[in-house]
């Protein structure tokens, strides 16, 4: 269940109440692409989805509610796209960081929706520590594949440096958003710059491939 301000959104089990679910979730994201400095309700959902409110209150309880839910959309899609094995197989842990904050960088211009809710000024605190949660989970997958491509013994507390290096990140892409509401080319060089130099306190500059 998704706890939203003490109240759970109700998670529907068939396959209609999936698709409905789903179309709602639709509908919020045009409703923040199309007005990205403006307030959304409950009832401008269910307009924009042409669906009686009380529809909507089947599933979610409040405007926070789907909101939540419209972000863990999301960052169950970042994870799956960090799941994806590169091809080539990467030339340096350097490169690794290069080519995944690339991808997520594309993936977030190409669903500015998902930008409003992760680095707008009135995110919630639940969309906030939603989105911490998936950072941690991102690290965590990071980690997996620097081991899978390198030898990473003797590294301690891996996770965590790679935690950090997407806290970095985030600063800088929020700077970017917040200044061209959107992430561009230059901001994307420095946070992958800001985030090598902070893993380079920590790893070294060469990685021996697995064998």
């Amino acid at each position: 269940m998704i706890e939203s301000q003490g109240e759970r959104v109700r998670q529907p089990q068939r396959k209609r109440g999936v698709i409905r679910f789903e179309h709602l979730l639709d509908a919020t994201e045009t409703l923040l692409t199309k007005w990205p400095d403006s307030d959304i309700s409950l009832a401008l959902v269910a307009k924009e989805a042409e669906v009686p409110l009380p529809s909507i209150y089947h599933f979610f309880p409040n405007k926070d509610a789907i909101l939540v839910a419209l972000a863990q959309r999301y960052h169950a899609q970042l994870a799956e796209m960090a799941r994806a094995p590169l091809d080539p197989a990467p030339a340096g842990w350097q490169d690794i960081i290069r080519r995944r904050q690339q991808s997520g960088v594309r993936f977030l211009n190409d669903h500015p929706s998902a930008l409003r809710l992760f680095m707008g000024a009135g995110v919630s605190a639940e969309v906030r520590t939603l989105d911490l949660q998936g950072n941690a989970r991102l690290a965590e997958i990071r980690a997996e594949e620097f081991r899978h491509w390198f030898d990473c013994r003797g590294i301690a507390d891996l996770e965590t440096r790679l935690a950090v290096s997407i806290g970095v990140m985030d600063g800088v892409w929020a700077i970017s958003w917040s200044q061209h509401r959107r992430l561009t080319d230059h901001y994307l060089e420095e946070s992958i710059r800001a985030s090598i130099a902070y893993l380079r306190c920590y790893l070294p500059e060469i990685l021996p491939p697995r064998s």
